[in-house]
């Protein structure tokens, strides 16, 4: 590893014909998916090595993807210009890679690549920073309708058709699960377990009611379950509500682990009720048992990508809006999604 790396390094320096720079989405989910992009990638090229530009916080993630040699944290927050900061980093970088990909579409993303001197610098035009971009390319739409089609699109020549779309898939070291386990105070033989995923960094029209989730989660308590509630720090209030509606009986997890340690327990659900959110890719990736809801948002553009999710959505006249708040005040999307039918579906 250079000075330049973070993370872990999944790929010998001497099976390395070239090089790769990838600036990563600054989502969870939109990082979740780009890996059905790295894998398209290292089918074509399998000595090539890629490293990704990424917050720091989501470095943990990118050490699961063994296509990844590693992470470089990017020190710049979402939406920060940092014009001399991102100078800086490019001409660190200066020399060390052959081609960069920018998956985000912003003006920002495309300056790091360009002033590090990348020769093919490889993205779709917007917010007029083709002149960042040695390969500008169209996005159209209608035909790349689903998030990681547009990724998986950018590894292949303009027009040419994609092949079957590979699942993200986020493996787990059984050593560093028992550690986190035994860290959060679990031990002895697991019941089986419920995740909820409460929580939505876009806004409330995203998220399922507090009492429809606490619904599920007495349902599953009374046939003996056990069920944990994840999520970031922001999401501990909404969290600690549904645990009250249920007497205490959830473990609520929300604030208290890293992304590598929700990784570790999410991986141990019998089922995951979430909301369209980043950690509902997550589980996907973790192979999970899911049940997704869907407000303001749409499942075509952004579906969990596993083989084992069922989708709730009402597809209401007003939906998917997109917007953070209900624009018309009564939020049917979701209200409407009633927690019988999820459990039922769960058995």
């Amino acid at each position: 590893m250079t000075d330049l790396e973070t993370g872990v390094e999944n790929q010998p320096a001497e099976s390395v014909d070239s090089a790769i720079l990838v600036v990563g989405p600054s989502w969870v989910g939109d990082l979740v998916m780009a890996q059905s992009f790295f894998i398209a990638l290292k089918q074509q090229q399998p000595n090539v090595a890629i490293d990704v530009l990424a917050s720091g916080w989501l470095i943990p993630l990118l050490a699961r993807m063994p296509q990844i040699r590693s992470g470089i944290e990017n020190p710049l927050k979402h939406g920060q210009l940092g014009l001399v900061d991102r100078r800086r980093l490019g001409k660190k970088l200066n020399g060390h890679y052959q081609r960069a990909y920018l998956l985000p579409n912003s003006f920002k993303s495309a300056m790091i690549p360009f002033w590090a001197g990348i020769n093919q610098r490889i993205g779709y035009a917007a917010e007029l920073r083709s002149g960042l971009l040695t390969e500008s390319r169209k996005l159209d739409k209608k035909v790349l309708t689903r998030t990681v089609e547009r990724f998986v699109a950018l590894a292949y020549q303009p027009g040419e058709g994609l092949p079957e779309i590979a699942l993200p898939r986020l493996p787990v070291n059984p050593v560093e699960q028992q550690a986190t386990l035994k860290k959060l105070g679990f031990s002895g033989e697991l019941p089986p377990v419920l995740a909820l995923c409460p929580g939505a960094e876009y806004g409330p029209a995203k998220r399922w009611p507090v009492e429809h989730f606490a619904q599920v989660a007495r349902d599953k308590l009374a046939q003996g379950w056990q069920v944990w509630i994840f999520g970031s720090a922001k999401d501990r209030p909404v969290a600690q509500q549904i645990n009250d509606l249920t007497s205490g009986q959830c473990k609520n997890l929300a604030g208290t682990t890293s992304l590598a340690e929700a990784c570790d327990l999410l991986a141990l659900a019998a089922a995951v009720v979430t909301n369209d959110s980043g950690l509902m890719h997550v589980a996907a990736a973790l192979g999970r048992r899911l049940f997704c809801l869907f407000g303001s948002s749409d499942p075509r553009f952004t579906p969990p990508l596993s083989d084992s999710a069922e989708v709730f959505s009402l597809d209401l006249s007003c939906s998917p809006c997109f917007e953070r708040e209900c624009p018309l005040g009564h939020f049917r999307c979701l209200n409407d999604l009633l927690p019988e039918q999820v459990s039922v579906a769960i058995g």
